[in-house]
């Protein structure tokens, strides 16, 4: 049987709990200085001081030692919100988009999403799968260990299927493990231009009995937006892939208040993510239910766009998680050391806030808390070694990305070239 016990680590840092933290507890971590984690193959056994630890080994033999003096240890990253497989580049819209032209321009323009669309359906399973391997290997370096993927690029039967069926691969041929959406409702496709309800009825009716048949998908997810999906075609979606077992998420109150994080709150969604111009009115309603506020500071950064009001939802003890939205469009970034330090400094959240939004809140937003998340005794052994002394230095070092070791489920599978 594998055993590995990280020894002296300089400090251990981590929310507690097997479901998402609110209010207070955000702030709330567990800190042990000289620590160590002891792993029995992909779980955690044991974590505690270090002379606990070692009191609780025993006489063994089987074990592998690793001295990790000078370092913090802090959970895996879990980015509960991306659009990482997809094909082409859009690097060409980005000066307008910061000359102040709307997304729902370059749309009409035949960019913005459809020209990513276009991209996909033209790049075959295995080019999506290359591209997907060399996102996710980059990913670990950040120190992210298990990531969502959202599907909404082929807006067609075949390639909404190809992706999602790519990201099933990748799943089982890399480390990180990924939790699928189909997001179909990203964009209303050239066929349907004009028929928005058609299209719809295409999903309702024909793809989300698909999705679930071959298993493709865990979310289903809509872009609630004025000129995307409205309200109440939102709901349709939304209420149909319910009834089908599946879990629902909802891009809501983006770029404008159209009520969509009251309609996850509604339908009881797992989370309720952007949330750039939500309303008073549905803070009040996400902070009755369990929808958790999946926050996109890099997408704000990046379309010079206020960020979402955080330290309102926390107040009213909303769970707020972090995410990175990469995408080819509005947002081409997955450094987690970028969304740390947006977080602290413009979004105002504590170092520990942020800690606990980008690990076990981001589990949570993909029920996955039980699981990951943190660093307890039980939990899958997704470890970030730190080549700092202390979890603040992810805010204090602005920027710089600190992830000097990752472990996945009690495998090295990043390790910093010295």
């Amino acid at each position: 049987m594998g055993q590995i016990v990280l020894r002296h680590i300089q400090q251990i840092a981590t929310p507690e709990g097997k479901t998402e933290r609110k209010g207070t507890e955000m702030n709330q971590l567990h800190l042990i200085e000289d620590g160590a984690i002891w792993i029995e193959e992909d779980r955690i056994r044991m974590v505690g001081a270090d002379h606990e630890v070692m009191a609780a080994l025993g006489e063994t033999d089987d074990i592998l030692w690793e001295d990790c003096r000078g370092k913090c240890a802090i959970p895996g990253f879990v980015d509960a919100h991306t659009h990482f497989l997809f094909a082409g580049s859009r690097a060409e819209e980005f000066d307008d988009r910061l000359a102040g032209v709307p997304y729902l321009e370059l749309l009409a323009r035949g960019g913005g999403i459809c020209r990513t669309m276009q991209a996909v359906r033209e790049a075959s399973e295995e080019e999506l799968l290359s591209t997907g391997k060399k996102v996710l290997r980059d990913m670990l370096r950040f120190g992210i260990t298990t990531v969502e993927g959202k599907s909404g690029y082929g807006l067609n039967r075949e390639d909404e299927l190809k992706q999602l069926r790519v990201m099933r691969r990748l799943n089982q041929e890399q480390p990180i493990d990924i939790v699928s959406t189909y997001l179909g409702s990203h964009a209303v496709p050239p066929e349907y231009q004009g028929d928005g309800d058609g299209y719809v009825e295409f999903m309702t009716e024909k793809m989300l009995p698909l999705v679930k048949d071959e298993g493709l998908a865990d979310f289903v997810d809509v872009f609630c937006e004025q000129g995307v999906f409205s309200l109440a075609q939102s709901r349709r979606i939304l209420t149909r892939a319910k009834a089908l077992g599946f879990a629902l998420k909802l891009h809501a109150d983006e770029m404008s208040s159209l009520g969509g994080a009251g309609l996850a709150h509604e339908l009881g969604a797992v989370s309720a993510d952007h949330l750039l111009s939500i309303s008073k009115e549905d803070i009040l309603r996400l902070s009755a239910g369990n929808t958790k506020a999946v926050l996109l500071p890099a997408t704000a950064f990046c379309m010079r766009c206020p960020y979402a009001p955080a330290r309102e939802l926390i107040a009213h003890d909303v769970a707020v998680a972090l995410a990175s939205d990469f995408n080819p469009g509005s947002c081409f970034t997955y450094s987690t050391a970028l969304i740390f330090a947006l977080a602290v400094i413009q979004m105002r959240l504590t170092s520990a806030e942020t800690l606990t939004a980008m690990t076990l809140n981001g589990a949570a937003a993909l029920d996955k808390a039980a699981e990951i998340g943190s660093l307890e005794a039980g939990k899958k052994a997704d470890i970030i070694l730190l080549a700092a002394p202390d979890y603040r230095y992810l805010a204090y070092q602005t920027g710089m990305n600190l992830v000097q070791q990752v472990i996945k489920d009690g495998k090295l599978v990043w390790n910093l070239p010295q």
